[in-house]
């Protein structure tokens, strides 16, 4: 065990204060895991689903794309979308002669806003596993999981 112990002085004496174990800082406890590392940080998804695992980790890749299409799908936009330009030219018109009592303006559901969210993170774990690499660890991943399954 790993430990180390750290001092403050007081006076003229030095006196323990804190104490730190490396090998309990990386301890997990039992469970699938999926640790991500990147420049300037880690994140731990503890307990995950072995299956759901490249979807956990392209939704944590494409944190930026999904949260572009979700702010896209949110979008407040008019009740029914004009077909042609002169119908497009028309309301705009008739939105800029009626004012704000005409021009009513809608949000995406909550459904449309997380499938929107759900494709980005589809597209994005489509993208990952395309690389050889990245599909066989994945693979092999998923064979190590069902390895250490305990079976009732």
């Amino acid at each position: 065990m790993i430990k180390k112990i750290y001092y403050e002085k007081r006076g003229r004496r030095y006196v323990p204060v804190a104490e730190h174990d490396y090998e309990l800082h990386d301890a997990m406890p039992r469970g699938n895991h999926l640790i991500m590392c990147y420049p300037g940080g880690r994140s731990t998804r503890y307990n995950i689903d072995p299956a759901l695992a490249p979807m956990i980790a392209a939704g944590h890749v494409a944190e930026d794309r999904m949260c572009e299409a979700i702010r896209k799908a949110s979008e407040m936009r008019p009740p029914r979308t004009p077909l042609t330009p002169g119908q497009q030219r028309a309301w705009k018109k008739l939105a800029k002669e009626f004012g704000d009592e005409l021009a009513t303006l809608n949000c995406a559901s909550s459904w449309h806003i997380a499938e929107a969210g759900l494709k980005a993170m589809q597209q994005e774990a489509q993208q990952l596993l395309t690389n050889p690499a990245v599909r066989l660890a994945y693979e092999q991943f998923l064979l190590v999981c069902e390895l250490t399954k305990k079976h009732a």
